[in-house]
């Protein structure tokens, strides 16, 4: 099989405990052009393979034993050199805001939501490597930078009110 899409060259593993969920992904992924593909069942696993193996992207699980995928994404985060910027794709049947927020706080790069589709999972693909935010390594923070909009007429190096010379605070 060809490399039709530029994918055959990237290491992506998948975390999640559901065999029948690592499947779905992998056999997207596989038939999309990514030819190394790693399996990990829980963050634990999971971890031990970033830390070991040339890793691109993960797609890891909210909600696994032994190591969620919360905890994964501080550990991943807390890793030395360029281990800790490697992308992370949250898979969540569970997309209340209190979870996306304490995963974006953590440092996830994209969220997708359960049940998956091919487009869903290619979509958040493109996005952590075609799209990639500044990464932000911060006292309290390490992550992508968590503002995604951009604005319009913005002129200058700073983005936050606070930061502009003619706010007049009050």
């Amino acid at each position: 099989m060809s490399d039709r899409t530029g994918l055959g060259g990237f290491h992506i593993l998948v975390i999640d405990d559901n065999a029948q969920m690592r499947t779905i992904i992998g056999t997207v992924l596989a038939a999309a052009g990514v030819r190394n593909l790693h399996y990990a069942q829980d963050g634990r696993e999971g971890l031990v393979m970033l830390a070991q193996r040339p890793i691109d992207v993960v797609f890891v699980d909210l909600e696994m034993p032994v190591m969620n995928g919360l905890a994964f994404i501080r550990a991943a985060r807390a890793l030395e050199g360029d281990k800790r910027r490697t992308p992370i794709i949250m898979l969540t049947g569970h997309s209340d805001t209190p979870s996306v927020l304490r995963a974006r706080d953590l440092g996830v790069d994209e969220f997708l939501g359960k049940p998956v589709t091919a487009k869903s999972i290619l979509q958040r693909l493109e996005m952590v490597i075609f799209r990639q935010r500044a990464f932000v390594i911060a006292q309290r923070y390490v992550g992508p930078d968590r503002r995604r909009r951009t604005m319009l007429n913005y002129a200058g190096p700073r983005r936050r009110a606070s930061e502009l010379v003619d706010v007049l605070e009050l």
